[in-house]
């Protein structure tokens, strides 16, 4: 019988994996324990497999030796200074990503929108930017019939922007997520600076971006490399002020578009009269500014002055055309999710004069691709352009798609942000929020019960945050030292919160990857596995980023995409990842079992866990065929597995125990 689940196509033989997945998610939604007898204190051993995996995503075989051999807290100040590890075999891994190492105004070239390309490709050829729109409307929707002649022209326009892209050597833009997702997968799996790469996980979820939003996407490399990596295990200020700065965040949550209501008479005045051609050019300066809208043609004037007619109709439409203002969005996620929490103790009030300090924060020509197709084409860009940027307040120096600040469109006067008065002018008044926010009470609060919860466990205790709270506070936010008192807290190794937390589906595949001592190239399947298991990097919509806590991820749903992943990995059916199970080679299935569990669970199991592996080894595993590709550019494709290759009792075996909630936590 086929069954289709979440786009996975699968044969069902009996009801033998259904049976499993329900008992074994029970067990993890009820918190059954998944040790045969809970330890009242954790011997060495258990404590290092703790640290494994906490401050790493799980062990790889031969690392509780290794870490045996330094000692525990030698091996935790170690990760805690990950410029002191040697890490150049996962950077020689990651030595042909290109995307990793390029500016934004280069991704904005080297992988334009192919929108745009078609977008100029039809002004070339006569058609205005409404027509296209209804074009490519009726040609994407299904059972519309569309004229033989306008379909001949748009496969033409799609044809040229194919040849484009071919002829340029140009890229898609699906290929900069795929790269960095990729990236993000090889070094969570090869790095020997473990803690680094949880904590670039923690804190891009911490302060999300969802790159599936306008041009994120271009700004995610640079928002990894140059502020989440960079600061990881920094100061908290430092990484606080570059996420603000950074386009990929203004972009995300529209600060970029947020301006003082007076910034637009101001832009008014530096013209000598408020004549037609005046007038016009602000407007079409201010659409510029704010939504990186292309140059306008002189079609486009020629319509625009004729719709506008004289000077006093002119002035009327513009007076009564939406102007944009203030955008709160920003600000409220700076208080309620990056700093103060939900219950930290601000008003509406404050988001609404916390906003006023970041206007002016804003981007230079944030869909750069736009005038990236421009130059690749006709070799240069709009020549209005240098003096329009001048108009705009913009430094000569500012790339496209980099972040300034606009004096013009900033709110002057002062603001009063959590009993502060705020009125250091310009872009300081926004830094000012930003110390003020760093040392609140709040804050530290909210941060140390964050890093508790991903560290310690899903409800940390009042003592313990006010205790990583005051680590935080009395270093001024320094991450290091605020992991450093969390990890040598007492509670941070109680023996309830050994094993008491669920893996998140990142955390879930790149554990099994290393537990199985995987040789991965991460392929286009293997990330579209991850995002069927629910966690791809940047993939999250809402700025809250992905749960932390169990309740979110355990259901039989999400169980039985971990158990696809299990299967096609244990099978070696993933392209470009390999595993080598040889060494669970037996004479019996039992044997096998035995082998598997002491490898990959360190031989902890329950009974209740043991008595249904071995029921289940003796029945048969399904199938997995095929998975739908989940990058954009390509969603209507579908991606083919590997034929299975091994020793099906072992990779059978290996698979069920992937499966357990022994696995499942952490």
């Amino acid at each position: 019988m086929i069954l289709d689940v979440g786009g996975v196509t699968m044969i069902r033989r009996g009801l033998s994996i259904i049976v499993l997945i329900a008992i074994f998610s029970s067990n993890l939604i009820l918190g059954k324990a998944t040790t045969p007898v809970k330890p009242k204190t954790l011997d060495e051993n258990k404590k290092i497999l703790h640290i494994l995996n906490r401050l790493s995503f799980g062990p790889r075989p031969g690392d509780l030796e290794k870490v045996k051999s330094i000692g525990l807290q030698a091996y935790i100040e170690l990760q805690l200074n990950p410029e002191r590890i040697d890490d150049s075999a996962v950077e020689a891994k990651l030595a042909d990503f290109n995307v990793l190492k390029m500016q934004t105004a280069g991704l904005f070239m080297k992988y334009p929108n192919p929108g745009a390309i078609l977008q100029y490709i039809a002004q070339k050829n006569g058609l205005n930017k409404g027509d296209l729109a209804d074009l490519r409307k009726r040609s994407d929707q299904e059972n519309t019939q569309m004229n033989p002649k306008d379909e001949e022209r748009m496969k033409e326009y799609q044809r040229q922007v194919a040849e484009i892209y071919r002829q340029y050597g140009l890229g898609r833009p699906n290929e900069i997520m795929q790269q960095v997702i990729a990236a993000r997968i090889l070094r969570a799996v090869y790095s020997e600076r473990q803690l680094q790469e949880v904590m670039v996980d923690f804190w891009a979820n911490h302060f999300n971006v969802y790159s599936g939003k306008g041009a994120v996407r271009w700004y995610i490399p640079s928002y990894e490399r140059d502020v989440i990596r960079k600061h990881a295990l920094g100061n908290f200020r430092d990484l606080l002020l570059a996420t603000a700065q950074h386009p990929a965040m203004l972009f995300y949550l529209d600060n970029f578009q947020s301006v003082s209501p007076n910034s637009q008479n101001a832009l008014r005045r530096q013209f000598s009269a408020p004549t037609e051609s005046n007038l016009l050019r602000i407007e079409r300066l201010e659409r510029r500014m704010l939504n990186g809208n292309r140059f306008p043609t002189l079609m486009d004037q020629s319509k625009e002055l004729m719709a506008l007619g004289n000077r006093n109709q002119l002035r009327t439409q513009n007076q009564q055309r939406r102007m944009r203002g203030i955008n709160e969005n920003y600000a409220r996620e700076l208080l309620e999710l990056h700093t103060m929490g939900v219950d930290g103790g601000y008003t509406q009030q404050d988001i609404i004069e916390v906003a006023k300090c970041f206007t002016g924060w804003t981007i230079f020509n944030p869909y750069g691709y736009r005038k990236a197709t421009a130059i690749l084409i006709d070799g240069k860009a709009d020549a209005r352009e240098e003096r329009l940027r001048r108009m705009a307040g913009v430094p000569d120096n500012i790339e496209d798609g980099e972040f300034y600040f606009n004096e013009r469109l900033h709110e002057k006067g002062p603001k009063y942000v959590l009993g502060h008065k705020i009125d250091e002018g310009g872009i300081k008044d926004g830094i000012k929020v930003i110390d003020i926010l760093v040392s609140h009470p709040s804050t530290a609060r909210f941060i140390a019960k964050k890093l508790a919860i991903r560290f310690v466990s899903d409800n940390p205790s009042e003592a313990l945050i006010n205790r990583v709270a005051k680590a935080f506070s009395d270093s001024k936010g320094d991450i290091k030292t605020t992991l450093r008192a969390l990890f040598n807290d007492p509670e941070f190794f109680a023996a309830e919160n050994y094993k008491a937390k669920i893996k998140t589906p990142f955390e879930f595949m790149i554990s099994a990857l290393r537990a199985l001592n995987a040789e991965v190239t991460p392929s286009r399947l293997l990330i579209s596995l991850l995002n069927k298991l629910g966690e791809v990097p940047y993939g999250y919509q809402a700025p809250t980023g992905y749960p932390d806590t169990a309740e979110e991820w355990v259901s039989a749903g999400a169980l039985l995409e971990r158990m696809n992943f299990a299967i096609a990995l244990a099978s070696n059916r993933i392209p470009q990842t390999r595993v080598d199970l040889s060494k669970f080679a037996a004479r019996s299935k039992e044997e096998i079992l035995d082998k598997v569990i002491n490898e990959i669970l360190q031989g902890e199991v329950s009974d209740q866990t043991k008595k249904v592996l071995l029921e289940q080894i003796e029945k048969p595993l399904k199938e997995i065929d095929s998975v739908d590709d989940d990058s954009q550019e390509m969603s209507k494709q579908r991606l083919r597995f590997l034929s299975p290759s091994g020793n099906p009792d072992i990779f059978k075996t290996v698979s069920l125990v992937l499966g357990t909630p022994e696995f499942q936590r952490q």
